[in-house]
């Protein structure tokens, strides 16, 4: 599905690409700085304080998902000041590509390469040694981390447009809606190995991100429905 996000709807046009690009910079700078902070305090901790490690954990899962979207609000001022750039170079004093446009593909970035960096994990994990579920534990290890890696590549491409939205029009409520469901869906991996602690209500959250952001790019219900009958 991300594929098909990137080919379909992006591929082809070339600023695009780079707001792509831009875009999953900023989420990887971003992780980049809130695992520093979090290895810093693991290594100044005791290693041997379960319960502190534990802490330590929630605070660096935490503390990332508020510095993405940081970031996802300093990519948002920084497009800002692009349009105002290419509205001036443009001859009709238009830009080339809207804001909302840029929502969507900002979003698609920073799914990317959280994506990126899930499957990353998930392969090294794939590396060994030993074998998954061979002490009682779920062997579905693999399956659900891909549907997760999923469903996080979607709501990033729905928070951007949701996040972008709120700025736009100064909707400080939306972009806390963003950062709540962030948190929501980031602190419900700690149900695992209940997986169905964590697929289900990120899912339902999907579903709910997907809905919110359809509407606010002006969709409405006959327009769905002549899509999903191929009336084009």
């Amino acid at each position: 599905p991300a594929l098909g996000l990137f080919l379909f709807t992006i591929a082809r046009d070339p600023l695009r690409i780079i707001i792509l690009i831009a875009g999953a910079f900023f989420w990887l700078v971003s992780l980049l700085l809130s695992s520093l902070i979090w290895f810093i305090a693991v290594k100044a901790s005791d290693p041997q304080d379960e319960p502190l490690q534990k802490g330590l954990l929630i605070f660096g899962v935490m503390f990332s998902v508020l510095l993405q979207e940081a970031f996802r609000f300093l990519y948002y001022k920084l497009l800002r000041k692009a349009i105002e750039g290419l509205v001036a170079l443009s001859e009709d004093g238009c830009s080339p590509i809207s804001i909302q446009q840029m929502a969507y593909v900002a979003g698609v970035g920073f799914g990317l390469m959280s994506g990126a960096f899930s499957m990353i994990n998930l392969l090294a994990d794939a590396l060994g040694p030993g074998t998954v579920g061979i002490h009682g534990d779920s062997q579905l290890y693999f399956l659900t981390s891909a549907f997760m890696t999923m469903v996080l590549i979607f709501l990033h491409t729905f928070w951007g447009i949701l996040f972008f939205h709120g700025c736009e029009h100064r909707r400080w409520w939306e972009i806390t809606a963003v950062v709540v469901m962030h948190l929501a869906v980031s602190g419900s991996t700690f149900c695992n190995p209940l997986y169905v602690g964590s697929l289900v209500p990120s899912y339902l959250l999907m579903a709910a991100a997907a809905a919110w952001a359809y509407s606010l790019s002006g969709g409405s219900t006959q327009n769905l429905r002549r899509f999903l009958l191929c009336k084009f």
